[in-house]
């Protein structure tokens, strides 16, 4: 126990256990979940393997066993985002290789062999027809270039890689999913400028006996209703989520009628940003095991879906992911409010959990550890919007008697990703440090029903960036933090929101930009398939709504900032472009601003290398010191601030 008393220092100042040393060299990420029978499988993303993506195995004795051998690199790039990039074979499987993007097999002995040779193809979302010894598969084709790309559901031959086409016609494609008799294939299509989350059609065939598809049909969805995970229950009935009543419930279709299994205000889906995504999944007695959430809490529920009964499993985890259901277990990534996440086994008859692997192998004292607290605030309109707000921790120190700390505003990407109110060693980084956090689930989040979804429908930009000043001022207000030392953060889509809100609002004292776009046309024009329609909801359609692309893009009204900014980029960013970054960065520096400028190697669309990782944390650590007037008690290598006067 720890009873000495606490030393006052500068907010920012404090030294700290959670180190970027820490967050880069002692966590991994972990991915898609799989199971075969009674086996478990994981993918994990390692930093300190240059972001190289292994496929775990849990062995029976509980070791732990890495399936794919150095360099393999499971990860596929379709949607550029990925995901659903293996499939379990029995005594091995199929995995996409990131450098190649070619399918290869993988044995039990761990021979890897290459299954298809065909450039410029990608694949995701694979499963095994193990009656036709194939898979089948969603193929991007991209030998006209990435805005061009063709996207087909096609089989692909377990023995010699052979390819065939078994439907094609809309833009994208994802979830397909085999009936328990293998005579029926379900699958999800989308066309621009939809984004799955804006509408899908769930399409349904006859699989032939020579394995070719019947005439499809769609049998729910739309292009104004949001279909989610189709899966088949035991006996063979057809399950999805949809958004039909506003919100993902889940539904069957039983003698061709869509029928409600427990309708209620919370989602039991989400916006489907990458392949192998799934929030549900059936026990041996055909029990709906489900993971449902509401204002931004997760928690696990067995559904019975001839009753409709809804029952909690208790758990101590207020986010999960990645869910996957075995005959009598459930596997899936668990964090809790206080520890980060792990891949987790719980028994579905005693109700206990196991950890299977934890994403960091770091453990700190609890008194340094700061607690989410669900705000909902006033905002623009007399509506209300909400976030997770943390306040400084740390067991050593405090700041001097009357001070308020500084705060940092971070505005999730997506845009229709979420904050949630699990454990995240980045925002213990900066509260562990004297900051306060608030981590804004402004209008357009997720989480919160089709309504709030669609608040930033037009208004990307204005909703977010509104959002984001009054969940400050809500704090201000309540007397938490330090009205003139507030920072916005983001990354991404949230780096956009960072730019405006730096740029249209006279509010923020400086800013972090992570991939952040700054010029909307830019993005509008060179970019990846599946985004390349996506600001026609959040903007308007491109080009008529030209004039609302430059009004709404911080590139062009540089003349408004104040505020000095970081900007932090992958030199291999296909969504956003170096480009915009450097463009921006142009611009901020020749009005003289305090700015700084970090382009990574290697690096894309997120950071994956430990170094980079730790840089970037420090970089921007580092900034807010010299900004903000304080000297981090880390040892951090300067970062060039041009324009920053002493």
């Amino acid at each position: 126990m720890h009873d000495s008393p606490k030393t006052p220092a500068p907010f920012g100042s404090w030294r700290s256990p959670v180190t970027a040393e820490l967050i880069a060299g002692a966590t991994i990420r972990l991915g898609q979940i799989a199971l075969r029978g009674d086996a478990i499988f994981w993918s994990e993303g390692r930093p300190q393997e240059q972001g190289r993506n292994v496929l775990v195995q849990r062995r029976a004795d509980g070791s732990l066993h890495d399936v794919n051998p150095a360099p393999f690199n499971v990860r596929t790039r379709a949607h550029e985002y990925g995901g659903g990039a293996f499939a379990l074979l029995e005594g091995g499987a199929v995995f996409s290789h990131d450098d190649d993007q070619q399918l290869y097999r993988i044995d039990a002995s761990g021979a890897v062999t290459p299954l298809t040779r065909e450039p410029d193809q990608r694949y995701a979302d694979a499963l095994v027809d193990d009656a036709r010894h194939r898979l089948i598969a969603v193929r991007e084709d991209h030998r006209h270039g990435a805005i061009d790309a063709v996207a087909t559901l096609v089989a692909v031959a377990l023995d010699d890689g052979r390819t065939e086409v078994l439907m094609q016609g809309h833009d994208f494609f994802a979830s397909p999913a085999l009936s328990p008799d293998g005579r029926q294939l379900a699958w999800l299509a989308w066309d621009h400028p939809n984004m799955p989350w804006d509408g899908t059609g769930l399409w349904l065939a006859e699989v032939g006996a020579d394995g070719s598809l019947g005439a499809p049909r769609r049998v729910a969805g739309g292009a104004r209703e949001s279909i989610f995970q189709p899966a088949w229950s035991p006996r063979g009935e057809l399950h999805f989520a949809s958004d039909r009543s506003g919100w993902w419930n889940l539904y069957r279709l039983r003698d061709a009628a869509v029928e409600a299994l427990h309708p209620m205000a919370a989602e039991f889906g989400q916006p489907q940003w990458a392949f192998g995504m799934s929030s549900y999944g059936f026990d041996a007695d055909g029990r709906i095991v489900c993971c449902v959430g509401e204002q931004g809490v997760s928690r696990l529920a067995l559904l019975d879906s001839e009753s409709g009964r809804l029952e909690t499993i208790d758990t101590p985890f207020c986010t999960i992911d990645g869910l996957r259901v075995g005959a009598d277990f459930a596997v899936f990534v668990g964090t809790t409010a206080t520890e980060p996440g792990a891949v987790v086994r719980l028994d579905l008859h005693t109700r206990t959990h196991e950890v299977l692997r934890a994403s960091s192998r770091a453990r700190i004292d609890p008194a340094f550890v700061a607690h989410a607290e669900a705000i909902t605030f006033p905002t623009e309109g007399g509506l209300d919007a909400h976030a997770f707000f943390y306040p400084p921790a740390n067991r050593d120190h405090c700041g001097a008697a009357g001070e308020r700390p500084p705060l940092i505003v971070i505005s999730h990407g997506g845009p229709t990703g979420a904050s949630d109110a699990g454990f995240k060693w980045s925002h213990q980084f900066w509260t562990s440090r004297g900051f306060a956090v608030v981590d804004v689930n402004y209008g357009g989040s997720s989480g919160y029903g089709r309504a709030y979804r669609e608040r930033l429908d037009g208004q990307w930009g204005v909703v977010d960036v509104d959002d984001s000043v009054n969940a400050a001022r809500f704090l201000v207000a309540r007397g938490d933090v330090n009205p003139d030392r507030i920072a916005i953060r983001g990354a991404s889509a949230g780096g956009y929101t960072t730019l405006c809100a730096l740029t249209f609002r006279n509010f923020f004292k400086a800013g972090a930009s992570h991939y952040g776009i700054g010029d909307l046309e830019a993005l509008a024009t060179d970019t990846h398939k599946f985004e390349s329609r996506y600001l026609d909801r959040l903007i308007g359609p491109y080009p008529q709504a030209k004039a609302r692309y430059v009004e709404r893009s911080p590139i062009h009204h540089t003349g408004r900032l104040a505020s000095p900014m970081i900007l932090l980029q992958g030199a291999e960013d296909k969504a956003v472009p170096p480009a915009q970054a450097q463009a921006m960065f142009d611009a901020v520096n020749a009005k003289g601003l305090p700015v700084a400028y970090l382009l990574f190697e290697g690096e894309q669309h997120g950071f994956r290398r430990a170094s980079t990782i730790r840089r970037a944390l420090e970089a921007e650590l580092y900034f807010y010191g010299q900004v903000f007037g304080f000297v981090p008690a880390d040892a951090i290598e300067p970062v060039e601030i041009r324009n920053l006067q002493p």
